[in-house]
């Protein structure tokens, strides 16, 4: 089919430059991930070329030509990359069943590849199995996708893992914890292990005889940290630091500050803002009126920083350990810390009333609540009070007095209201969403699941963060120094269009035409004003988004509404900020070498490994972000499936969140986890799946199911291994399916049925020209 895409006016490329279609024809017929670098490689692109290959790349995206996978590789829109990572995850019949290792198109599920191996069956050498990884080159069929293995990917992730069940007659089945695996795989050496246990197993034989074989037992799947051990082995997070990785932690804990080389600022209040479970301490704030007669009204602030770079120095064992993690991941009841226990909890965590290394960035703020001049200085800070969000809130409205009130929070929040000022003047994007929080009893038994409160004391921290991060990317760009920067791209082309044809459902017009901007989707949600439409238009508005990255090229930060935009505040807990603060101590001389006699590398500014590598590091340590964000919200799904498996049966209020034409995808209210309404609960009535719409609509009844209608649904079934949940219409058969359909056993493997369900018919466009598939 033609394409009606009205492409933007031609630009001048470089003599030579390559045309879309030649860019197409490279990443379609490329045997490797084609990235800008490999799409520039093959072309024999250099400097300015590169620059001018990058707009060609982005207006390619958004145009809906082109899409971003992971590694920012990039391969036909709306398909998956041409050559990727593929997890087997299912055999129908005797054909395996792939899905990516990493999909991150919101709202529609994962494709399932078949895939077809190369040679007859007698005569493979290599037969893949469930619970595989391969690198494989993919391909439409028909009407679906087929992947080619190139090559079987590392053994250490080929584990499965899941729970041992017994079956009539004894016989053990391994129920798998990923919900992408559909069956339940029959155990032919269970060792030690019995029902119930939480194993590793590796899956044995060929299909469709595939069976597993136990090689670690992990215990009670519902103990105390359980969950979060499901996610870590699950995702491959590395969460035991080596040896020497220990040994250096100790050694660069001993470092004495050089408080005679630093800045002293322990005479300052200054204080520690965070959440009540907070295990580490990485920014402390102080703020007071500026008594520079050239600045009337205006604010002194200062944002300290834990010192990490002076403690993880480039090269040394510690450094490399905190690359390949990239981050600390968050568990409602452990933490996997990018550093060993003696930096991030220990002499990098800003302790009140102890002498701490810090960087400080000094502020200057005017009265319309701009940042006017900055300076990064190492410091020795003291800090006066660790302050939980809600006892600072409570200080400043008065309900649970302070000493430090005075002295130090009324200037904090003096000052904040000028830097609000200025950012409701940038106008960023204002969708506030909620943040579940688990919260246990002293022996890890879930005690309740809720959403935190959005206090001022927030909002007052997150601006004085969102003002430092600024300055350090503007300071070193007046110093043409490398910036890891924080970006977050404008929406596609593709979404935008999606949108509009969204919101014309509802009859509202959405201009492609207009300069896009965070203001532009504040005010459509302004002008819907609390109409029952609110919910639906705001989670559309949300996947339209792109998903933020780091990376050594500015593209600026949409949602913010800044042109610059880098992270430094979080040291202990992020890579990227280690970088900046490493850039800054290299541009701004602030330099300490290791005193003599230790093993630690010798300096602690940016390295010329650093500063080559950071375009790789970037895309790693943006791919480990994603792989932290995943671990945490199933390992919270998973929470909340075991507080809601008390309820089985009971009326639950419910908000679709997605829906497909096998059925709609809701969350309970205010706890959150995903449950699915499977279309044949719905009835023998045909429906038909407005793409559009994103709804299923009744043919005859006319009833819709669309994303953001609140209902409640009966909770039909709670499994707090996967984190799903299963919902059912209030007046549905009991048990789910139709009346006399048999409830599944979840003992033993299913085969699902093809195809679309029965009761299910299709439109690609407008509502109401439908057909039938």
């Amino acid at each position: 089919m033609a394409s009606t895409q009205k492409h933007k006016p031609a630009k001048v490329r470089p003599a030579g430059f390559p045309t879309r279609d030649q860019v197409m024809d490279f990443i379609a017929g490329s045997d490797q991930p084609a990235g800008k670098r490999e799409i520039a490689k093959a072309f024999g692109l250099k400097g300015q070329e590169k620059i001018a290959l990058k707009a060609l790349l982005k207006d390619m995206a958004d145009e809906g030509l082109i899409d971003i996978g992971p590694a920012r590789a990039f391969h036909k829109m709306g398909g998956v990359p041409k050559v990727t990572v593929l997890r087997i995850v299912d055999v129908d019949d005797t054909t395996l069943i792939a899905t990516p290792e990493r999909w991150e198109a919101e709202g529609q599920p994962a494709p399932r590849l078949r895939v077809i191996e190369r040679g007859k069956p007698k005569t493979r050498q290599s037969a893949l199995t469930i619970g595989d990884r391969i690198l494989a080159r993919t391909e439409e069929a028909g009407k679906g996708w087929v992947a080619h293995p190139m090559k079987k990917l590392a053994k250490a992730s080929e584990e499965l893992l899941g729970v041992v069940e017994e079956a009539e007659g004894g016989k053990l089945w391994l129920r798998p914890v990923d919900k992408r695996i559909r069956r339940d795989t029959p155990i032919s050496d269970a060792g030690e292990a019995k029902r119930g246990d939480l194993v590793l197993a590796e899956p044995v034989g060929r299909p469709p005889r595939i069976s597993a074989r136990v090689t670690d037992i992990l215990g009670d799947p519902f103990a105390p940290r359980s969950f979060s051990l499901i996610a870590i082995h699950k995702h491959g997070i590395p969460h035991v630091f080596p040896d020497r990785v220990e040994e250096e932690a100790v050694a660069a804990s001993a470092l004495p500050l050089h408080e005679d080389a630093r800045e002293d600022l322990r005479h300052l209040p200054i204080v520690a803002i965070d959440p009540v479970d907070a295990r580490d301490h990485d920014d402390a704030v102080w703020a007071a009126p500026d008594e520079d007669p050239a600045n009337p009204g205006g604010f002194r602030a200062i944002v300290a920083i834990a010192d990490v770079s002076y403690y993880v120095r480039p090269g040394g064992a510690l450094d490399k350990e905190a690359r390949k993690r990239g981050n600390s991941v968050y568990f409602p009841d452990l933490v996997v810390p990018m550093l060993p226990h003696q930096l991030s909890s220990d002499m990098c965590s800003l302790r009140a009333g102890q002498d701490r290394a810090a960087m400080a960035c000094h502020l200057t703020v005017n009265a319309q609540g701009k940042v006017t001049a900055w300076r990064f200085t190492r410091a020795v800070i003291r800090v006066a009070a660790v302050l939980a969000y809600e006892d600072a809130q409570a200080a400043i409205d008065g309900t649970k007095p302070h000493e430090l009130l005075e002295p130090a929070l009324r200037p904090l929040w003096a000052c904040w209201a000028l830097l609000r000022k200025a950012r409701e003047q940038r106008e960023p994007l204002a969708l506030d969403l909620p943040e579940r929080r688990v919260v246990l009893d002293e022996w890890g038994k879930i005690v309740s699941v809720a959403v935190r409160e959005r206090l001022d004391a927030h909002m007052l921290i997150e601006d004085y963060m969102i003002a430092a991060n600024v300055a350090a990317a503007k300071a070193l760009e007046a110093k043409k120094a490398p910036v890891m920067y924080r970006v977050h791209e404008p929406p596609s082309r593709d979404k935008l269009v999606a949108l509009k044809d969204y919101l014309a459902t509802f009859d509202m017009d959405f201009a492609l035409g207009q300069v896009i901007k965070p203001a532009t989707f504040n005010r459509l949600i302004a002008k819907i004003g609390e109409a029952e439409e609110k919910p639906l238009i705001m989670e559309q508005i949300l996947r339209t988004q792109t998903q933020a990255y780091y990376s050594p090229q500015n593209m600026g930060h949409f949602g913010l509404a800044l042109g610059s935009y880098g992270h430094f505040t979080s040291p202990i807990r992020r890579y990227a900020d280690l970088l900046v603060h490493r850039s800054l101590v290299r541009a701004y001389g602030l330099e300490m070498p290791a005193p003599k006699g230790t093993s630690l590398p010798d300096r602690t500014g940016l390295s010329q490994d650093d500063f080559e590598n950071m375009g790789r590091v970037g895309e790693m340590i943006s791919q480990h972000e994603r792989r932290a964000m995943e671990a945490e919200r199933e390992t919270i799904d998973r929470y909340v499936a075991a507080f809601l498996a008390a309820h089985v049966g009971e009326l639950v209020e419910a908000r679709i969140t997605g829906v497909q034409n096998f059925g709609f995808f809701a969350t309970v209210e205010g706890l959150g986890g995903d449950g699915l309404v499977p279309v044949s609960t719905l009835g023998a009535e045909h429906f038909y799946y407005d793409e559009a719409a994103r709804a299923l609509v009744g043919v005859d009844s006319g009833d819709r199911y669309t994303v953001g209608q609140r209902m409640p649904l009966r909770l039909a079934e709670a499994d707090p291994i996967n984190g799903a949940l299963r919902f059912e219409l209030p007046d549905g058969p009991s048990g789910g399916g139709r009346p006399g359909q048999p409830r599944r056993d979840r003992t033993r493997p299913t085969t699902a049925r093809r195809g679309r369900p029965a009761n299910i018919r299709h439109i690609g466009g407008a509502r109401g020209k439908h057909r039938k598939k």
